[in-house]
């Protein structure tokens, strides 16, 4: 499949490196495109996509990122071929039956290292491919952990390698989550408000700040441009930490 997979992956990973905005996603233009009719398990997109399935159902449930980056891998990979729309629905039917079982995930693993024995290199990103799905909704869970052991060691990945690439992503999204912790600090401490104040007492600071800053209001009072500029600033402050703080609690 050529440089597809290593496309695919740079993608998808600067997706998930930018807090994964779909909308800047940039889809892959091959010029040379492939006409490809038979079993999908006999090339690298449909192995690919059935590995995916393993990783994604692995802990029991499929978040709503990890569908997300199914939607754009099959959209992407379906784009290398002639009869585009015709592999995309059949890449999609693969992944539905596929994750509904685990026993041939070695088989799997078995075709795909057939097709790249020679390509280290390519292996090894598929392996990062699928240890950032297992990673992208922030939990690594021990069967997560086990079944993409279990492909690493399929596909002859150094374990040092695999360790290395597991300790990345826990690295990153560990840095994340202290990240937004941060930033949800600064949101509560903006409003004058606590974590434990519920969300009543939340929206009444909101309200009580929107008036008190509002530029429209603070112009009626006669201030200088300078003034309401400032006010303006601030109101776009307080509504971002109010949305932040909403958006945490699922509201």
């Amino acid at each position: 499949m050529k440089i597809l997979v290593l496309l695919v992956i740079g993608f998808i990973l600067f997706l998930i490196a930018r807090n994964y905005k779909t909308e800047k996603f940039q889809n892959i233009n091959l010029k040379i495109k492939e006409k490809f009719e038979g079993d999908l398990l006999n090339h690298e997109a449909g192995l690919l996509v059935a590995l995916m399935a393993k990783v994604a159902k692995a802990d029991g449930k499929v978040c709503e990122l990890e569908a997300e980056l199914l939607k754009h891998t099959l959209n992407d990979i379906s784009r290398h071929f002639e009869n585009a729309d015709e592999i995309r629905d059949e890449l999609k039917k693969l992944y539905s039956k596929e994750k509904e079982s685990f026993d041939n995930t070695m088989e799997i693993c078995e075709k795909l290292y057939s097709l790249t024995k020679y390509d280290y290199t390519k292996r090894a990103k598929i392996m990062e491919y699928l240890l950032n799905l297992a990673f992208i909704d922030k939990d690594f869970s021990d069967t997560e952990r086990m079944i993409t052991e279990d492909i690493a060691k399929s596909l002859k990945i150094k374990t040092q390698d695999f360790e290395n690439l597991v300790n990345t992503f826990k690295a990153f999204y560990a840095q994340q989550a202290q990240n937004n912790a941060l930033s949800l600090d600064k949101a509560y401490e903006i409003l004058g408000v606590n974590s434990s104040d519920d969300d009543s007492a939340i929206k009444k600071a909101y309200r009580t700040l929107v008036k008190k800053h509002h530029p429209d209001i603070i112009a009626g009072s006669g201030a200088a441009q300078n003034i309401i500029d400032e006010a303006t600033t601030k109101l776009q402050e307080i509504n971002e930490a109010y949305e932040l703080i909403k958006k945490h609690r699922g509201n």
